[in-house]
């Protein structure tokens, strides 16, 4: 039997949040944070609405997790997110001491691997790769309608 609560599950709700994110003209990228199998917290990218460099989907949500949970350490919780996270992004999350990162799409040009391997918490696991395709295509289709 399939376990519906798996990663799989989990990184397609997070792409729910990257196609909201698509829909108002923001880079499609999407994140959820669970914690005790329950979504505790949902997000997408801001930047262009919020007029802010920094409103990432990881550090919205992030911000809504810790105030829900009334703490600033998420050792507990496991983040799906559509895309690789960036250096910001990545280093918020070691802050955070999140559990387990679970990410989409490989982020070749800015992701965190290429420049701050070490960023996450040390206890932090990583599984990159989830749902993949269909998180690179829609980033795909977006910056080539920008284009």
């Amino acid at each position: 039997m399939i376990e519906p609560f798996n990663d799989e599950y989990f990184m397609k709700k997070a792409f729910a949040e990257a196609l909201q994110a698509y829909d108002k003209g923001e880079v499609p990228v999407g994140a959820v944070v669970v914690a005790n199998g329950k979504i505790i917290a949902r997000a997408h990218n801001l930047t262009e609405t919020l007029n802010d460099v920094t409103a990432h989907a990881e550090m919205q949500a992030i911000t809504a997790a810790a105030n829900l949970l009334g703490g600033k350490y998420l050792n507990d919780c496991v983040l799906y997110v559509t895309l690789e996270p960036c250096v910001m992004c990545a280093g918020a999350l070691g802050w955070s001491q999140i559990g387990k990162v679970v990410f989409g799409a490989h982020d070749e040009k800015r992701g965190f691997k290429k420049y701050a391997a070490q960023a996450l918490h040390p206890k932090t696991e990583v599984q990159g790769g989830v749902l993949e395709t269909e998180c690179r295509e829609l980033m795909q289709d977006f910056f080539r309608k920008k284009r």
